[in-house]
């Protein structure tokens, strides 16, 4: 329990002594303090006398007016304060309330389109190779190394992000690597978190059912860098976007795969040579640091990027040059990130979560570095989300795979048949191209037509092991599917 008055400085509430911090209603128990923001969808001031009957022990309400500001209404002698933007506000509150967990720890936040799970999970896995506990928050789940468990979205709520991190401290970390989305950017949810370095891995279409224009969602992302002050900057300088933002950012770290490329910055850090090879690739490093080579397990050009800017992080923050040399092939790549699949005799699977345009070219890419024969791509995009990319997923499937299977993947609570549609008339001409909407069909139908020296890559959903039909969550894995086929005489 801790004491109102740490929160808010507030004679009359002396008395008062709160649990936890809770944001949905219907989650409060006795002795919480119920905190109703202006959601997206919902303003929570609804719910106020709900939370009071289940037990509130105070109440904290936003309001857009700034002589309301820490003015207390009373209700079943339970304190409704008022709070002027609450919102933006939040990660500070809930920062006091569970002690600043941010400035106990080596926090890292990872922002970008695609990059930003394999960036921290990265990161997490080489801290806890130097001896360190650490911890992960982001699209696969959130805790220690190891012990991640399921996350509803890549950056919780304010409340949930404190929460998290105050639960890294007390089970002992010393470094946290997080994902920080543009939706948490725009949101606030990370406002108040003291950032030991930020990191840009790329910018390419997704989110614009929320975000509206590609600026728009620029601006979001570059807030990290501008308006939360990270101590160390490390931008993908071979991204436009980065690029141009490493012009303004006088401390910037770049970071490039460009054997071309000449630094500009105070720290650098690039690829002199890259040699693709079935386990991975062998990288020729140059930097501010000095110049080594890193032998990676990881697949595909895209990871190579990934694995320079975790680097770039770390020799930032002074880890040795000579120790992340010696341990980067002890590194594994991420649960459905270009995850591969392999039985004798069979054609290659690879499970990845690319769901925009960009990431399933890249994705695509990285395979046809692996194949013999032909590549083939299944994938399908998510109902009540950004239509508008759907046709560029059907063009870049189109531009690099041999062979399509358009199906399914969380069409929710929109009609299949519209998604399907919407996705064909990306194609430029059908030929090569099949419909399936059936996901477990699709991949049987797959894995039974393609050959030994083939590969497969079913993108979209990468680690998630579900689908969502309708209102309906049901159990489902491209990784399980997979195997179950490709081990049938």
């Amino acid at each position: 329990m801790k004491k109102l008055t740490a929160l808010f400085d507030l004679p009359v509430l002396s008395d008062i002594n709160v649990k936890a911090m809770v944001l949905d209603s219907r989650k409060v128990t006795q002795g919480d303090l119920f905190v109703a923001v202006k959601g997206h969808r919902f303003d929570a001031s609804q719910f106020v006398p709900q939370s009071i009957s289940s037990g509130a022990s105070a109440v904290v309400l936003e309001t857009d007016l700034e002589n309301e500001h820490l003015s207390i209404q009373w209700q079943n002698n339970v304190p409704v304060i008022h709070y002027y933007h609450l919102s933006a506000n939040l990660s500070a509150l809930a920062g006091k309330f569970y002690e600043h967990p941010s400035e106990k720890l080596t926090l890292v936040g990872v922002t970008g389109t695609n990059g930003k799970t394999t960036v921290s999970q990265l990161l997490a896995q080489w801290a806890t190779l130097f001896g360190h506990k650490a911890a992960v928050m982001g699209t696969i789940g959130n805790g220690l190394l190891g012990q991640v468990k399921e996350a509803k979205n890549t950056t919780g709520s304010a409340v949930e992000v404190q929460e998290n991190l105050a639960d890294f401290v007390e089970k002992g970390a010393g470094f946290a690597s997080i994902e920080v989305s543009s939706h948490g950017l725009v949101q606030h949810r990370v406002e108040a978190l003291k950032f030991k370095a930020a990191i840009f891995t790329n910018l390419s279409r997704d989110h614009l059912d929320y975000h509206e224009t590609m600026e728009k969602y620029a601006e979001a992302k570059k807030r990290f860098f501008v308006d939360l002050a990270p101590e160390l900057q490390i931008l993908n300088a071979d991204d436009p976007i980065g690029a141009a933002w490493l012009s303004e950012l006088p401390n910037g770290i770049a970071v490039s795969c460009r054997p071309d490329f000449q630094p500009t910055s105070k720290q650098w850090l690039y690829a002199t040579q890259i040699c693709f090879t079935h386990e991975g690739a062998v990288i020729d490093v140059a930097s501010s640091w000095g110049n080594g080579t890193l032998h990676s397990p990881l697949i595909g050009a895209f990871n190579v990027s990934n694995l320079l800017l975790a680097t770039a992080v770390l020799l930032a923050l002074g880890y040795s040059f000579d120790e992340l040399i010696r341990t980067v092939s002890q590194l594994k790549g991420v649960n459905g990130r270009m995850e591969l699949i392999k039985k004798a005799g069979k054609p290659t699977v690879i499970v990845d979560y690319a769901h925009t345009p960009d990431a399933l070219e890249k994705a695509l890419n990285a395979a046809r570095e692996h194949c013999k024969g032909k590549l083939w791509c299944i994938f399908g995009c998510g109902g009540d989300r950004d239509a508008g990319k759907r046709p560029l997923m059907a063009k870049a499937a189109e531009q690099f795979a041999d062979l399509v299977i358009v199906t399914q993947d969380n069409p929710r609570t929109e009609d299949p048949n519209k998604i399907e549609a919407d996705i064909l008339t990306g194609f430029s001409r059908m030929e090569d191209v099949g419909v399936i909407p059936d996901r477990e069909e699709a991949i049987k139908f797959t894995i039974e037509n393609a050959v030994e020296n083939d590969v497969i890559v079913i993108a979209g959903k990468g680690h998630e092991n579900y689908q969502i039909i309708g209102d309906k969550t049901l159990h489902f894995s491209d990784q399980e599917v997979a195997e179950a086929y490709l081990t049938k005489k």
